[in-house]
């Protein structure tokens, strides 16, 4: 009795794998769908549609890129969450929904360990960027108004647990600065409150952000690096005015639903490193100042794995509430 079970169970597991394979030789067969979990217009949209015309090419099947905002992430992750494991529905996410979010919500439909990390897109240093009109001048003055007004100087960011909310609550520890803080729902509308005035400062990634300091609409006062940054060498690192070892960085990945068989998330891997490493798409991402990253889906998942432990400690740290 016990013999015919594990015959059959052996058969199905081996028919099982059979139709996993044969899955994954036909794909794709029908267009890709790609769920940013970001509005239109910020860093990850740009990214991920660069990614996609260039999949579009070597996959040989339309990709839809299609943006569902909302929840700093967790509305377009849980739709791909949900979503079939056959590759054709994929996420173009930011960091919160597939690292920290569990540690700021008290209700969420999905689990961000059990996505698949197919591959890392771009990674990019966050700079501390102000409206143009801001009375400090220097990062030093900054902090030192900071200090001397607390709770005076509101800051917007992408949303709850974005990098950008979580690096001005690393600031605010390191530097025993009390800021307000202003969500927003993505880029671009806290960049356009920016540049209005309506809001004082943003830390945001320098491929956005650049753009701006050099049109003067806004202003960059420090770098989230280890070193300073070639294309604005008169800008120091937050690391020599505010705390050592201050680094922050924004970055954007692809990631399958739980139990997307393996060998269709090397073959989506594959195509997307053979993107980023086209010499077109680094010259456009140099032009938007982005750092192409790629590497193995292995090394994909022990990244954000990384990212994750890091955000933690700051949250735990800065006893970021939850929502």
């Amino acid at each position: 009795m016990y013999i015919i079970q594990a015959l059959v169970s052996a058969a199905m597991l081996f028919a099982s794998s059979a139709m996993a394979q044969d899955a994954a030789a036909n794909y794709p067969n029908r267009p890709i769908r790609i769920i940013v979990c970001v509005p239109a217009g910020g860093g990850v949209d740009t990214v991920t549609r660069i990614v996609a015309n260039g999949l579009q090419k070597r996959l040989g099947q339309p990709l839809v890129v299609e943006n569902r905002a909302g929840a700093a992430g967790n509305i377009g992750a849980d739709v791909v969450f949900h979503s079939d494991p056959d590759g054709y529905t994929l996420l173009a996410a930011q960091s919160s929904p597939l690292t920290i979010n569990p540690l700021l919500y008290k209700q969420m439909n999905f689990d961000p360990a059990l996505f698949e990390a197919v591959a890392i897109m771009t990674v990019i240093p966050n700079v501390l960027l102000v409206r143009p009109d801001f009375p400090a001048k220097t990062a030093q003055e900054f902090i030192a108004y900071a200090k001397a007004n607390p709770g005076k100087i509101n800051y917007a960011s992408q949303g709850i647990g974005t990098t950008s909310h979580l690096t001005a609550a690393l600031f605010e520890t390191v530097t025993g600065t009390k800021l307000v803080h202003v969500p927003y729902k993505g880029t671009a509308p806290a960049l356009n409150d920016l540049i209005a005035g309506h809001v004082d400062m943003i830390f945001m990634e320098l491929a956005s952000a650049i753009k701006l300091h050099e049109a003067g609409r806004a202003r960059i006062l420090a770098v989230a690096t280890a070193k300073r940054i070639a294309n604005l060498p008169d800008v120091p690192t937050l690391g020599e005015v505010a705390a050592k070892n201050f680094e922050s960085r924004a970055w954007n990945a692809i990631a399958a639903p739980p139990k997307t068989p393996a060998a269709i998330v090397v073959k989506l891997n594959k195509a997307i490193n053979e993107v980023l490493q086209d010499s077109e798409v680094q010259s456009h991402f140099a032009k938007l100042n982005l750092q192409a990253a790629g590497g193995s889906p292995a090394e994909a998942s022990a990244f954000i794995k990384q990212e994750t432990t890091v955000w933690s400690d700051v949250i735990k740290e800065a006893h970021v509430p939850t929502q």
